[in-house]
């Protein structure tokens, strides 16, 4: 029985763990980030991982830092994985680290590598227009995802939005790290070409701005891939609404980017600088996330009325 130690922290990563423990793979320790306060309240939460873990019945440790941390060194050292399995743990793993299983350090990555190296691969994906992405396994080393393909799986972005992306791709990363695992010996690794890489540095909230002046189809792959986190936002009579359902419309018109140029039962077409944007699901500041239907029996809005 192969003896894993995981290394993983969101929501994205659970699928994998919990694999691991339906495969019947022997998981002496779980290593996740430290709790943090969350929301308005700041009360403490524990990170998915731990809380997937604990529910399994596994060992959990949350180090502070990783690098020149002799307790950490000392832990992973005496349970002498055969390997390490890491995703999306945040942190980056030194080489002494790295060096530790018998057999390698194997992560999932939620990109097609070397595009979108680093924290948010799901998200860039679809900022950049996109047509697919996927899920590697590689070996890893010191570098930002610079390490050896093991294993691909792609698939197709259409018109998902970062978060039910990130779901696929979670059973997608899942299937192929048990894989991996079962079939390492028989996988060549292959190298990337560092040319060809591109960086996914991480989002934050007021990246989510939206310009009425750009293309329609730009804030459009914008609000889906800034969904449901940092999301798109932006002003209402100094109100700040966020973004989340919304589809291009092709058509010209005269207008200022940000005016309202249509309204229906169940939307209404925000000119932007090119094309429109017509919006079906909102959240106006104090409000609860909801359908533009129901915003608008709350919501007088008019024709001529200006976003931004």
């Amino acid at each position: 029985m192969k003896k894993i130690v995981f290394m993983g922290t969101p929501e994205i990563a659970v699928p994998s763990l919990k694999a691991l423990v339906e495969n019947g793979f022997d998981i002496p320790l779980v290593i996740t980030q430290p709790d943090k306060p969350k929301g308005r309240g700041q009360a403490v939460q524990f990170p998915p991982v731990k809380e997937y873990a604990l529910s399994a019945g596994l060992n959990v440790y949350q180090p502070e830092k990783i690098k020149n941390n002799t307790e950490v060194m000392e832990k992973l050292k005496s349970i002498s994985p055969d390997f390490f399995a890491v995703v999306a743990y945040g942190k980056i793993l030194p080489q002494d680290i790295l060096d530790i299983p018998k057999k390698a350090p194997v992560n999932v990555h939620f990109s097609l590598l070397p595009k979108y190296r680093g924290p948010a691969p799901v998200n860039w994906a679809i900022m950049n227009g996109e047509e697919e992405t996927g899920v590697d396994t590689m070996l890893m080393d010191a570098g930002m995802d610079t390490g050896d393909i093991l294993l691909t799986d792609k698939t197709l972005i259409l018109k998902k939005n970062a978060e039910e992306l990130a779901d696929e791709l979670a059973i997608t990363g899942a299937e192929l790290l048990i894989k991996t695992l079962n079939e390492f010996e028989n996988i060549t690794p292959v190298k990337q070409d560092d040319s060809l890489a591109t960086k996914a540095p991480m989002m934050n909230k007021e990246m989510g701005l939206i310009n009425w002046a750009d293309d329609a189809v730009n804030i459009e792959r914008m609000i889906r891939a800034f969904t449901p986190w940092p999301a798109s936002y932006t002003l209402l009579d100094n109100k700040k609404v966020k973004i989340f359902k919304n589809d291009v419309v092709e058509i010209n018109h005269s207008s200022n980017p940000g005016t309202i140029i249509d309204i229906d039962k169940e939307s209404f077409t925000i000119a932007c600088g090119k094309n429109a944007l017509k919006i079906f699901e909102l959240q106006i500041e104090g409000k609860k996330r909801m359908d533009t239907k129901s915003f608008l029996t709350g919501f007088k809005l008019e024709k001529g009325k200006l976003f931004g």
